[in-house]
Parts: C-alpha cells; structure tokens; sequence
C-alpha cells in the first residue's frame, strides 16, 4: 500500500494512541500543535470508520486538547475537522481529522472559522 498515513501508523512515531485511532503531528501544520487524528486501520474517509474508530477518535481528540492547553496556556480555542472527498479538498485518502490550536491574535478576524474554506464565505 502506497498510504503516507499507513507508513506513519507503521514507523510508531505517533504523539499519542487510544484504542483504534493514533495521533500525528501535521506535516504542513496551519499552527504549532496542529495534530492529526487517524484510525490505524486503512480507511478512505470519516464515513467508512467504525463507530468504534469515531468513539476513539473524539476521546483522543478531548484528551489531546487538555495536553496541547496545559502544554501551552496561549491556546485559547480549536478548529476541529475533515476533508471527505476531492471536493472537499481531501489529498490522502485515509480517514484523518485535524485539531489545530487556536490563540487570540492568530489570524486577523477568525469569525467564521470552517467557513472560510469557501472564498468568501467566512463573514457573515
């Protein structure tokens, strides 16, 4: 198998494990901090994981935030999400969820945050 996320899951170098998911830290990384969450089995996309990869995945996700907060105070919030599909501008079709920490000043208005995926979507 050709998957960049299944020779990560292979190397053991994840930040974190819970049960069926592991965590990675973003290659190309939106801010500091910013991880991925993915099911250590192959699977294209959010819709084909299990319920129990989905359980995993949030309980990994509550506990990497309180670590990323204790680790650094100036995170003061989080953008949670995925790309299913080319259209939504998914590049590697393994199951994968970004956290990516937030903090005060980032960015110079975050209102809409998701939104803006879509060019002039952000305010409203």
């Amino acid at each position: 198998m050709n998957c960049l996320f299944c020779k990560w899951i292979e190397t053991e170098k994840a930040v974190a494990t819970l049960g069926t998911v592991a965590a990675f830290n973003d290659g190309h990384p939106v801010t500091p901090g910013h991880v991925l969450i993915v099911p250590l089995r192959h699977t294209a996309d959010y819709f084909a994981m299990t319920a129990q990869e989905t359980r995993d995945s949030e309980a990994l996700i509550r506990n990497l935030c309180e670590k990323i907060k204790a680790k650094d105070p100036a995170v003061s919030g989080f953008n949670i999400g995925m790309n299913i599909g080319e259209s939504a501008g998914q590049t590697i079709f393994h199951a994968h969820i970004h956290l990516i920490p937030r903090r005060d000043g980032d960015c110079d208005n975050p209102r809409g945050g998701v939104r803006g995926v879509i060019a002039g979507k952000r305010s409203y």
